[in-house]
């Protein structure tokens, strides 16, 4: 066989399929859009997205972070489910910059995946829209990957980067937090995005349907709640309220998030009866007869961010807050053992 008489091979021969990709950008275009901020400059499709910072702040502090959401994707995959994920992208990354007093000003995603199925991925990005716009923030571009061999049929997996800033002199950085303050709790919706390999496990050693009933839905609806987004809601408190320090409550649950902002020489006492836990986690203990301590440094158990103030912020805070925000513990002195303590109910 002659040099001409060979077939001729084209990237879509691998698996790569760029018209789609081409398809999945024309979809999502007026999603982003709808996300867009006045310092945006120019639109999709460029080599990098363009944010004008200009004279909003005086002095700006940049805050930058990253993450994903882990194998909750695994259960999105398995219930059809791909219009919230992507929520939950935006409020692991923007819940996280939130916890130094910083707006969130825009988003990047990464979506990775083995073919490109543009209708679960034009999903995911609606998904990505929502949480930006519920965070106040811009979707100002991304990357979509195909990899074939890399991953298999129907398989994705995301990453999300955001950037935001706040004046220095307004930093909430924990230095000022002292013996004089309680915790305050504010609901989660559920596991977040945390804790997922475990909760998979308990129902695969359950051998339990995604669809029982759980409460007024079912398992799968619990457990593929989206992350709560907490910017508009806590920053309606910056400026008016003496906030210490927050803690986004993520891997790692109450026991080791809060400490991450405590100064030197001072514990936390939690009060396990002060809020309401909601029945997803019941049934998770239950199902995989997990300890007490386990569940504790695992999952939020219903609290997904929290504020240190003094005491006697405690109850305006609440009230501006407009919702239940319990004091759920207080700051104490720390001169040995464990940091962290629950009282015992």
């Amino acid at each position: 066989m002659s040099e001409h008489d060979k077939p001729s091979m084209s990237y879509r021969d691998t698996g790569v399929d760029i018209d789609a990709g081409n398809e999945l950008v024309r979809r999502i275009k007026p999603l982003v859009a709808a996300t867009s901020r006045p310092e945006v400059l120019g639109g999709l499709g460029g080599f990098g997205g363009l944010f004008h910072l200009g004279a909003t702040y005086r002095d700006p502090v940049l805050v930058s972070g990253t993450d994903g959401v882990g194998t909750k994707l695994l259960l999105a995959r398995q219930l059809g489910r791909h219009d919230t994920i992507g929520i939950d992208l935006v409020a692991m990354c923007v819940n996280d910059i939130l916890v130094c007093g910083a707006e969130p000003l825009f988003f990047l995603d990464y979506f990775a995946c083995g073919r490109l199925d543009v209708e679960a991925a034009s999903d995911v990005v609606s998904g990505i829209a929502e949480g930006c716009r519920q965070a106040g923030c811009a979707l100002i571009g991304g990357e979509t990957a195909e990899m074939p061999g890399m991953y298999g049929e129907g398989e994705y997996d995301l990453a999300g980067f955001a950037v935001g800033a706040v004046e220095r002199d307004a930093l909430i950085d924990g230095t000022a937090i002292d013996t004089d303050c309680v915790v305050i709790g504010l609901a989660s919706s559920g596991p977040h995005s945390n804790g997922y390999s475990l909760i998979r496990k308990v129902i695969e050693h359950r051998g339990d349907s995604l669809d029982r009933a759980l409460g007024s839905g079912s398992l799968g609806e619990a457990l593929l709640a989206p992350t709560r987004i907490y910017v508009q809601a806590v920053r309606r408190l910056i400026g008016h309220h003496d906030i210490r320090g927050m803690a986004h409550i993520t891997g790692g649950g109450l026991t080791e998030n809060i400490v991450r902002v405590l100064p030197e020489g001072l514990g936390l006492e939690l009060e396990p009866g002060a809020w309401e836990v909601p029945e997803v986690f019941g049934w998770l203990q239950r199902s995989g007869n997990i300890s007490d301590a386990e569940m504790r440094r695992t999952f939020n158990l219903g609290i997904g961010f929290v504020l240190i103030v003094p005491e006697d912020q405690a109850a305006g805070i609440a009230d501006s807050l407009g919702e239940p925000a319990p004091v759920i513990g207080r700051v104490l002195s720390h001169t040995g053992g464990e940091r962290v303590r629950y009282a015992s109910t």
